[in-house]
Order: C-alpha cells, then structure tokens, then sequence
C-alpha cells in the first residue's frame, strides 16, 4: 500500500494506535463518552524524501476509534479531524484537487501560505479556509514559527467506486484507489476513450 501520500500514517499492524488507546482515558469514561488529550497523543512525522515536503500530525479521529481502512461506515466516521504542524520553510504536500473530499481549516498558531487557482493568500491564526472537491490547493509555513492548524475532512475515501482519488496538476500525477484500500500514483497521457477497448 502506498501511504506516502496519505497525511495521516500509523504501522501496519496499527500497533502506535494500539498503544495510545491502552494508555489513554477515553475508554474508562461513563456512559461511552470517546475522549483523547492531544497532550497525550503522540505526533506522526511524515517528510519528502529531498525535504521539501515536511509535517507532523496528531490524528484525533483515529484516536478516538475511527478505523481508517474499514469500509463499514459506522467505524470510519463521518470526518476525520487532525491537528497538523508544518515546519518553518516547508511545504505541506504538492498541489493538488480531490476528487471526492472536502477539507475544511482553522489557523492555530504560525502563518501560512495558501495557493489555489486564483494565487496565493497568507493565512494567520482565527483564520479559517475550505476546499471542496475539485479545488486544487497547497499549502506551506510562510513563517519564523511552525505553522499549526485543525483540518477537517469529510472522508469519504472507501475503495472502490465510492473512494475519493487525488490528482496533481503541476506533475500530471493521479493517486487513485485500486481493489480494496491499495492506493497507488500514476502518471498517464491523453488517450482515446476506446483505446484498448476494442
């Protein structure tokens, strides 16, 4: 599986998450109250292999029971919600649309850049942005500090023809879904609709 895409990345075996639900105090509430600290939650560290792409994340929904690869949507969740942290002078990931998702933010701390198909706008904390399927869009840390925001997605990544797929304008890439949960990038030309059809 290709998770070098994916922002939100734990082991195989989701053993870290395993670990972190042990030890956290949601699971001895009343009345099945679901409660994290993100004191208490460990960061995920995700980079480019030449260091231009860099964060880290807190995955709240993942910590509060959403199982990410289940295609029972009652396990998914409706949303994923994460607490993200961009180094100074790095960028999130490449500019890019969803096909499928919609990506709601709040600036915590930091200052950032957000570029869409209109240009650039620098975003500083109370701000709040969203993205809806179809818009590409990028963003990085413009500043002296780490920039830091919530991000809310709708989730609506399952597989299949329902799974949500990402495509890259400035590279021509597509991150598309394959059988199952199996994500994999691709890079194609123009082709004929019946090409290799008939």
């Amino acid at each position: 599986m290709n998770k070098d895409r994916r922002p939100y990345v734990f082991g195989a075996d989701n053993s870290l998450r395993g670990d972190f639900f042990r030890k956290s105090r949601w699971n001895q509430l009343p009345f099945g109250v679901r409660k994290v600290n993100l004191k208490e939650m460990p960061e995920q560290e995700k980079k480019s292999p030449k260091g231009k792409f860099g964060r880290t994340s807190k995955n709240i929904s993942v910590a509060l029971g959403r199982e990410p690869e289940s295609l029972d949507l009652s396990k998914r969740h409706p949303f994923d919600l994460a607490l993200v942290r961009i180094p100074k002078g790095k960028f999130l990931c490449p500019y890019h649309a969803h096909a499928a998702e919609s990506e709601l933010y709040l600036v915590v701390s930091g200052r950032g850049n957000v570029r869409d198909k209109d240009g650039t706008t620098e975003v500083e904390p109370g701000d709040a942005f969203f993205f809806q399927p179809g818009e590409a869009h990028q963003l990085w840390n413009s500043g002296d500090e780490d920039f830091v925001y919530y991000v809310i997605a709708d989730n609506p990544r399952s597989g299949g023809a329902t799974g949500d797929s990402c495509y890259y304008p400035d590279s021509g890439k597509w991150a598309v879904t394959t059988d199952g949960m199996e994500e994999i990038i691709v890079k194609g030309k123009e082709a004929d609709y019946f090409d290799g059809e008939e």
